[in-house]
């Protein structure tokens, strides 16, 4: 059986490619579940990656859940009330305690659909950019149910509360040029670029020193749930250790001296 998850690393950038294209990349399988988690823990864990990019192979980014195991009472969407709320707190719900706890930079390149939960997966990443193909959808309430895996959280941080209302209470299609009017894609390219322009942007982010873009993806994070206080002396604390790490002097002599900086992440 193919992996789930395609892992690739080049350089200091790892590209995650859902692989499942039978099932248009669907992500409420115990085995995508798995690797998605599994990929995500692994990168936190190499100090040598800068950042992430995730897509899709086919001609979709995720279909999101399996709607025929939805209709089969099957897997996280077995049994009664009690087993599927387990169900997706075991299930669907590890993938944005994952992404969340990711402490890298994510781009979504959103090759096609992006539907339901694939929508979601996509608003977890920290960038999106779109091919023209991309359709995003918030599409849970056309098959009766609500945002499980999270969505209720992340899409308005994506698009504004007004924009994730309209997305989620007609559950309808958006193109790639809506959803980057909307906010919710940074960029819009030809389907034939995407790749091109997400490593490209990739390499932007990763010719910089990883520590100093994990504390301040962590800050960015706090900042959006605490008092400014709280983030002004935790800001002061991840200051004081960048200012005694050897790539903060790196960078100081380089800009002095008129060089790249070399980097070695400590």
């Amino acid at each position: 059986m193919a992996d789930k998850l395609l892992y690739e690393k080049k350089d200091n950038i790892v590209t995650l490619t859902l692989n499942d294209p039978d099932v248009r990349n669907a992500i409420s399988d115990e085995a995508m579940i798995s690797a998605i988690v599994d990929a995500l823990q692994r990168i936190k864990a190499d100090y040598d990656v800068r950042c992430v990019i995730l897509t899709g192979a086919g001609t979709a980014f995720s279909s999101g859940g399996n709607v025929k195991n939805m209709q089969r009472h099957e897997g996280m969407f077995a049994g009664g009330v009690y087993n599927v709320r387990v169900g997706y707190q075991r299930g669907i719900q590890r993938i944005p305690l994952a992404m969340y706890d990711l402490e890298l930079p994510i781009i979504a390149a959103v090759n096609g659909h992006a539907i339901g939960a694939g929508c979601d997966l996509a608003c977890m990443c920290d960038i999106r950019i779109a091919a023209r193909s991309a359709r995003f959808a918030e599409s849970f309430v056309k098959l009766g149910i609500i945002p499980g895996d999270g969505g209720a959280w992340f899409l308005p941080r994506a698009v504004g509360m007004s924009n994730a209302m309209l997305m989620a209470f007609t559950g309808e299609q958006f193109t790639g040029e809506q959803a980057f009017e909307m906010g919710l894609a940074s960029k819009v390219v030809d389907d034939d670029k995407l790749m091109d322009e997400a490593m490209a942007l990739a390499r932007r982010i990763a010719v910089n020193p990883a520590y100093g873009l994990r504390m301040a993806k962590r800050l960015l994070r706090e900042g959006a749930r605490t008092e400014l206080a709280t983030l002004l002396d935790m800001s002061a604390s991840m200051q004081a250790i960048a200012h005694q790490s050897e790539d903060h002097k790196e960078a100081v002599d380089a800009f002095v001296e008129k060089r790249k900086p070399v980097f070695k992440n400590r």
